[in-house]
């Protein structure tokens, strides 16, 4: 009987402790939700575009309609990102809309509505991605290789290969390409994902771990723990939150190393590291972890503010 009283006694703990971060959580999604709503409106394309991207990630969809909006926004990066929000979200009332968009004057949102129309149906429009990898702009060969990953689309894996390996492709080009290969899940690029967290370079490592992230399972999370004491905390965070996506919480003594103990460095990089902080919260959502929220929600970077609404909407969601 003692033995029942104490299982009974733990179980009301845990249940208990489980409350009371549920309750911190939801009393910040209103805040969360203004902040995301100034950033639709936000007269930086940038902060515009990550605001579109955190209604799509937290799948709020009474938000859709200023997304399907933003699509006549004369920014190109913005429309980008809403056309693709309109395919993660599934957004069928946005279907008309991006059948237009087809036409864009930018590439990059053409081939962005035909992801768009894929993931609502319209797989026909997979040959206007996939063609688009032949034009001479790097920045669209990158967005091809990002949109094809997004698809999983295995019968895009040569041409993936193909944007890899070419000599004339730009680093963002080849790297976007490997990590479209590793979402697909082609077991060949685990050994060249393996050299970029082993590189000299901070930005190999920081890249590769991304990538490892999309590889997933049991062997890219065993890769990404090696890189949990890695020297620069940009890349240090980016790991802790790719382990907690792959449901690795090993990351949170990281994150808190951090918070703690911030660097007095330049506000640039500052804003890149809790920007990083914030978003790795969201994955790994323990409750010294989202005791520090209420506080980066706070923070004068709306990058940062950002962040913390995408971590609080998927811990919300989550419970």
């Amino acid at each position: 009987m003692r033995k029942i009283c104490i299982i009974l006694t733990i179980t009301l703990l845990i249940a208990n402790g489980y409350c009371k971060e549920a309750e911190s959580i939801k009393s910040l999604v209103p805040q969360a939700e203004r902040i995301v709503l100034l950033g639709l409106k936000h007269s930086d394309g940038m902060i515009k575009a990550n605001a579109i991207e955190v209604v799509a990630s937290g799948q709020k969809m009474e938000m859709m309609p200023k997304v399907v909006a933003l699509l006549d926004d004369p920014d190109s990066l913005v429309r980008f990102a809403a056309a693709i929000a309109i395919g993660d979200t599934q957004y069928k009332s946005g279907q008309k809309k991006l059948t237009k968009m087809l036409k864009d004057a930018d590439l990059n949102v053409a081939i962005a509505s035909a992801y768009g129309l894929c993931k609502l149906g319209e797989v026909n429009n997979l040959k206007l991605i996939e063609d688009s990898a032949g034009s001479s702009d790097q920045t669209v060969k990158a967005n091809v290789a990002l949109l094809l990953g997004k698809l999983k689309s295995k019968h895009s894996l040569p041409l993936l290969h193909k944007l890899k390996n070419n000599p004339d492709s730009s680093d963002a080009t080849a790297f976007s390409a490997t990590e479209a290969i590793a979402q697909i899940g082609d077991e060949k690029i685990y050994a060249k994902i393996w050299t970029m967290l082993i590189s000299v370079y901070a930005d190999d490592r920081y890249m590769g771990t991304r990538a490892m992230g999309a590889f997933g399972g049991s062997k890219g999370a065993n890769a990404i723990i090696t890189i949990l004491d890695d020297e620069v905390p940009e890349v240090r965070l980016a790991a802790a939150e790719e382990l907690g996506i792959l449901g690795d919480k090993s990351g949170e003594i990281v994150v808190l190393e951090y918070l703690n103990n911030p660097e007095q460095v330049e506000k640039a990089i500052s804003e890149r590291r809790n920007t990083l902080a914030a978003l790795a919260i969201g994955q790994i959502g323990t409750e010294p972890l989202i005791a520090h929220l209420p506080k980066l929600l706070k923070n004068e970077s709306p990058f940062v503010q950002l962040a913390c609404t995408k971590s609080i909407f998927i811990l919300a969601k989550g419970r």
